[in-house]
């Protein structure tokens, strides 16, 4: 759902990565009108569908991928799971909690899967390694520093709808969301949360029409939280910023010191430098050992942590293991945005647990 002949993610990211993954492969697509499913039918030489109903009734059709807008993603993926069908949904994967928790819960007898394409990234899998073998010693604490382009400069109208804060598709929730996963799986889960939040622009340009539309959607997120055995991670999301580095990540143990830096603030999509120390000799640069990449011909594209994600869909599927992020996953990383919004808005430090 989502892949159509005028570009978008699903064209440029998604295909990409489904072609290099061995045993996986499109069948069909399916858009929302008639018209619209012939063009991209026609593009890719598949059959086309208007309706997720018809794409998850095709006999050929083993996996329901749904690339598009979050606030459709219900509406969406609660028909291929009633269908029977494994479905991959991107990330954000809803408008709230609530939504979140009703299609996990739809899923409990279906294969379900979350686009947080990190979790399946060479980088992630290796750092958190690292980490785990203790490299670093004990953690004592981990500083994440992010920024996005976007939420602040010039919006274009396609994509205007990511200023509502109600509508699941704000910085909080893609880029700070994406972010903050990628560094969980590296240091682990937050165990609690005090927050603070703005919206510092709370009107941004609409293209370059000189109008200016309201935004409701945060872009200054500022977070602090313990992690299992008592580290504490400090995260800082920016919008609209202008220089520096787009993401860095600092964690500092008992014996050794990781720094982690990229110049999007997507850490999973792009190229990542990795830095590190043991003791109190100079940080120096970490290459990645052979046997993490399956896929080191699409490094540096946004297709290299979403072909490994496939592949370990593929193997779940075929294998019966549990490696891809699942609707269950899903619903935890929901959990902690809910818990930043309530900080936030309350003014307290909310445990994990409280929700």
């Amino acid at each position: 759902m989502g892949l159509s002949a005028s570009g978008g993610w699903a064209a440029g990211a998604h295909l990409p990565a489904l072609s290099a993954v061995d045993g996986i492969t499109l069948t069909a697509l399916a858009t929302s009108s008639h018209a619209s499913a012939a063009a991209a039918s026609a593009e890719f030489r598949v059959p086309g569908y208007a309706s997720v109903a018809q794409l998850a009734a095709d006999e050929n059709v083993d996996l329901v991928v749904v690339a598009v807008k979050v606030p459709r993603h219900r509406e969406l993926v609660l028909p291929a799971l009633l269908a029977g069908v494994p479905v991959l949904s991107e990330w954000p994967f809803a408008v709230d909690l609530a939504e979140a928790e009703e299609m996990a819960c739809a899923a409990r007898d279906t294969p379900a899967f979350i686009g947080l394409h990190g979790r399946c990234s060479p980088t992630a899998r290796w750092l958190a390694g690292l980490v785990a073998d203790g490299y670093v010693g004990h953690v004592l604490s981990a500083t994440m520093l992010a920024s996005s382009i976007e939420w602040g400069t010039p919006v274009s109208e396609r994509m205007r709808y990511t200023l509502d804060r109600t509508l699941g598709a704000t910085m909080l929730a893609i880029a700070f969301g994406n972010a903050i996963d990628f560094v969980s799986m590296i240091v682990g889960e937050l165990q609690d949360v005090v927050a603070s939040t703005a919206t510092r622009r709370p009107a941004v340009p609409l293209d370059r029409t000189g109008r200016m539309v309201p935004m409701t959607a945060e872009d200054q997120i500022a977070v602090s939280g313990t992690l299992p055995g008592g580290a504490i991670l400090s995260a800082h999301h920016r919008g609209a910023t202008m220089s520096g580095p787009g993401f860095s990540l600092i964690v500092d143990g008992t014996e050794g010191t990781l720094e982690i830096t990229a110049a999007s603030g997507y850490p999973h999509l792009g190229p990542v430098t990795v830095r590190g120390t043991r003791g109190r000799a100079p940080l120096q640069q970490l290459p990645m050992p052979d046997g993490h990449d399956d896929y080191p011909h699409l490094a540096g594209t946004p297709a290299h942590s979403l072909a490994h994600t496939y592949a370990a869909i593929r193997n779940d599927l075929t294998d019966h293991t549990s490696t891809a992020p699942d609707f269950a996953h899903a619903v935890k990383r929901h959990r902690l945005l809910d818990a930043i919004v309530r900080s936030a808005d309350e003014g307290r430090r909310v445990p994990l647990d409280e929700l």
